[in-house]
């Protein structure tokens, strides 16, 4: 059964009149955790956009910024969007439930903050009422401010990012520190990593665009450090 017919599955709960709280809380074991983090992405996206119509095809375009949605596949993942937007909580609620399940998974969680930078990100604009969004989840995720700016730095494009925060440094590192921060963060992005701590095969593309920003960030620093 492919992943979208596994969100599908575990979404039809919602017809039932169980709400996603009910769906997270179910899916907590290693095993469901891919399902469980698409199916995070797919509900805090479709907040985070305000959604109250059905899907169009622009919105599951913004989707595959994060994950790969083969031929054949579009109406299961059209679906399972749909099913998570008649859900009715706050995403607050659906933020708390999701930090719960991933436990001690800071990782993951960092991963699906990065997962929403992407769709944030898909028209090209960075509204402030999605920075707003995306801090509040950050904080009740317990992701600490230094990883939510580096995230924000790599993404919004209102400037050329910062070398040192996109490695979650302070500008007073050193080179050596810099140099351990880049390959601490290309070791993380492995997606033999990624897939361990519950993101799905079909999610690990966000490590591409991850892996070009950290090694520019490395290039400019050792390129500054040697001129």
């Amino acid at each position: 059964m492919s992943l979208w017919s596994r969100i599908a599955d575990a979404l039809s709960a919602l017809t039932s009149g169980e709400g996603l709280g009910a769906v997270f809380d179910k899916l907590r074991t290693p095993p469901e955790r891919t399902v469980a983090f698409a199916i995070a992405v797919i509900a805090l996206g479709a907040k985070m956009a305000k959604a109250d119509v059905l899907v169009t095809r622009d919105e599951v375009s913004a989707f595959r910024e994060v994950f790969t949605i083969p031929k054949g596949e579009e109406a299961n993942a059209a679906r399972g969007f749909n099913l998570a937007r008649q859900d009715v909580a706050g995403f607050e609620d659906y933020a708390a439930r999701i930090r719960s399940m991933f436990g001690d998974g800071q990782e993951a969680l960092t991963d699906l903050l990065e997962g929403l930078f992407h769709i944030a990100m898909a028209d090209g604009h960075y509204h402030p009422s999605e920075d707003d969004f995306l801090e509040r989840v950050a904080v009740i995720f317990e992701v600490p401010e230094r990883e939510f700016r580096s995230l924000r730095a790599r993404f919004v494009p209102d400037a050329d990012p910062d070398p040192y925060e996109v490695l979650g440094l302070a500008p007073t590192a050193s080179f050596d520190e810099a140099r351990a921060a880049w390959r601490q963060a290309v070791r993380d992005s492995h997606p033999d990593r990624m897939i361990a701590r519950g993101v799905p095969e079909e999610a690990v593309k966000l490590a591409e665009k991850r892996m070009i920003a950290i090694n520019r960030a490395w290039e400019e620093i050792s390129e500054g450090r040697a001129a």
